[in-house]
């Protein structure tokens, strides 16, 4: 199924009007947390509100761009429509998974590198302070964008499993023995691998998750040690 099909410079519009549109609504669900923890529900409702209506704007552009994912009346669909349509979810979201930890986040990382050896190192002449805080940034920068590589891999797998699932091949399932011995975050699927360990939070490569400090945080999320579960990878099972 193709989306829309009309003149280049409109779809590209609106490819960036969705992602306008959704960055605005994820931002103001920040602003309004940040808004309850500091005492202000008014301006919290406010903020959920409108990232209510971006929302809603951006899943108009999202139609359009693909309007074969566009009905009235679900009741009235046959079953086999219904999981063509539900496979082309997962072929979408698959795509940009896939694009996140192939493409995205690697080249993310080396631009976030190259800046902290180079840019970093230039500034440091001119303004210490500033050009250290900058190499921090960056570094920093670096690497969540590797530890998120490694999560968006785990969620085309996870897309990858639905879609055979939905295409009857098999149940939804986990492999029965952790992943290289890894875990992973139960809140936001950062993946502990003891091989990488953690560096930048003084955990050395080589250093097995058992012996990980009980006061050590996940770098993404800061959850504490005790919200990470063994990452049993998921798994197609037979019928």
């Amino acid at each position: 199924m193709n989306g829309l099909n009309i003149q280049s410079s409109t779809q590209t519009n609106l490819e960036a009007a969705f992602a306008g549109e959704s960055m605005a609504s994820r931002k103001y669900l920040f602003f309004a947390d940040v808004a309850k923890q500091l005492g202000n529900p008014d301006l919290a409702r406010l903020f959920r509100e409108t990232a209510a209506q971006e929302t809603e704007h951006a899943f108009e552009h999202f139609r359009l761009l693909h309007p074969e994912l566009v009905f009235d009346h679900p009741e009235s669909l046959s079953e086999d429509f219904k999981k063509m349509l539900l496979a082309r979810c997962l072929e979408l979201a698959i795509e940009g998974e896939v694009y996140e930890f192939t493409t995205m986040y690697p080249e993310f990382a080396a631009a976030a590198l190259n800046e902290e050896d180079h840019a970093a190192a230039d500034e440091f002449n001119e303004q210490a302070g500033e050009s250290k805080d900058h190499a921090i940034s960056f570094h920093a920068a670096a690497r969540n964008f590797g530890l998120l590589t490694a999560i968006e891999k785990h969620h085309a797998e996870c897309y990858g499993v639905a879609l055979s699932v939905l295409n009857g091949d098999g149940e939804w399932g986990r492999s029965d023995q952790p992943a290289s011995d890894q875990w992973i975050c139960r809140k936001c699927s950062m993946i502990y691998d003891p091989a990488t360990g953690d560096p930048d939070s003084g955990i050395a490569p080589g250093t097995p998750f058992e012996a990980i400090p009980d006061d050590w945080c996940c770098p993404i999320c800061g959850v504490t040690k005790a919200s990470f579960v063994p990452y049993c990878p998921a798994q197609l099972k037979a019928v």
